[in-house]
């Protein structure tokens, strides 16, 4: 049966910016779901302040419905849309950066619903909880600055994240560009820019939610590397799949690279594209209970 590929966004991105891959899944053939988590899509809040002429005091502290959402909370929302994808045939789930998280809890509590997992440059926490990854010497290069530079807010006051990405600093946007989308052109950045939301929750898991091998070990799993990452630099990409690969021996990772920083591959998604339906094909062992 045709899988259905279910498509998860990274931290304050949403379902639009995978449309542009959804598009060439389906020109290949294949069947996607994007999915917006809690908080995301038509879910996010955008204030008058955030519109131009910006009130930088209103965005500091306006409510956002993001607030209190928990890494619990995306799991189980993404666990109802893999229910309902799996009545269909069998489901690849690929998630993207922060979105690996979220995939990881919903496997560790259903690999039933999961024939494939693919993580492209994706958080897969299995030694450490993801934000201790970021004080390990992998993630040195990483410019922590890039998004503190367009912060909004105080995120304990906020009960959230929020950057302002509609921001005219040349330096602010200078540094975003070099942490997502260096190769890309300006106005490749400044569109994909317009596609993300301010807020982001704060919760990113636990000890509790880091991949288990009785359960989210059973399930056959991709990691396609990004070569040109620099949020999520390669040698943090290689760590996670070696740390995957010594839980579960048994079901190593199958290994994919992109010629890619952290956005380009959603950008010019082609590529992308023919690695996932290379992936359909793949014949694999059920991990129906």
């Amino acid at each position: 049966m045709q899988p259905t590929f279910v498509l998860v966004h990274g931290a304050f991105a949403n379902s639009f910016s995978l449309a542009p891959l959804q598009a060439e899944l389906g020109l290949l053939g294949h069947r996607s779901v994007a999915v917006d988590l809690p908080g995301h899509g038509f879910g996010a809040t955008f204030t008058r302040a955030y519109q131009a002429p910006q009130d930088l005091d209103g965005l500091a502290t306006a409510p956002g419905s993001i607030r209190g959402v928990k890494l619990a909370d995306n799991a189980a929302h993404l666990i109802g849309i893999l229910e309902r994808a799996r009545r269909n045939g069998p489901v690849i789930l690929v998630a993207h950066s922060r979105g690996g998280a979220t995939a990881t809890a919903a496997a560790n509590a259903r690999p039933d619903l999961i024939d494939r997992i693919v993580y492209v440059a994706a958080w897969c926490p299995v030694a450490l909880d993801v934000g201790d990854y970021y004080a390990e010497p992998e993630m040195a290069t990483v410019d922590t600055a890039s998004l503190v530079s367009a912060m909004a807010g105080n995120p304990a006051e906020l009960g959230l994240l929020r950057v302002n990405f509609r921001t005219a600093d040349p330096d602010a946007l200078a540094a975003l560009k070099a942490a997502f989308l260096a190769d890309g052109t300006d106005e490749e950045f400044l569109t994909f820019l317009s596609t993300f939301q301010p807020d982001e929750n704060l919760d990113v898991g636990t000890s509790t939610d880091r991949a288990q091998a009785a359960t989210w070990g059973r399930v056959p799993k991709t990691f396609v590397r990004l070569a040109n990452d620099a949020s999520m630099p390669l040698a943090m990409q290689d760590r996670l799949i070696r740390e995957g690969n010594e839980l579960t021996p048994d079901n190593p990772y199958d290994v994919r690279t992109l010629e890619s920083s952290h956005l380009k591959w959603l950008v010019d998604p082609a590529p992308a594209a023919r690695v996932l339906g290379e992936l359909a094909t793949l014949s694999a062992p059920s991990v129906r209970s």
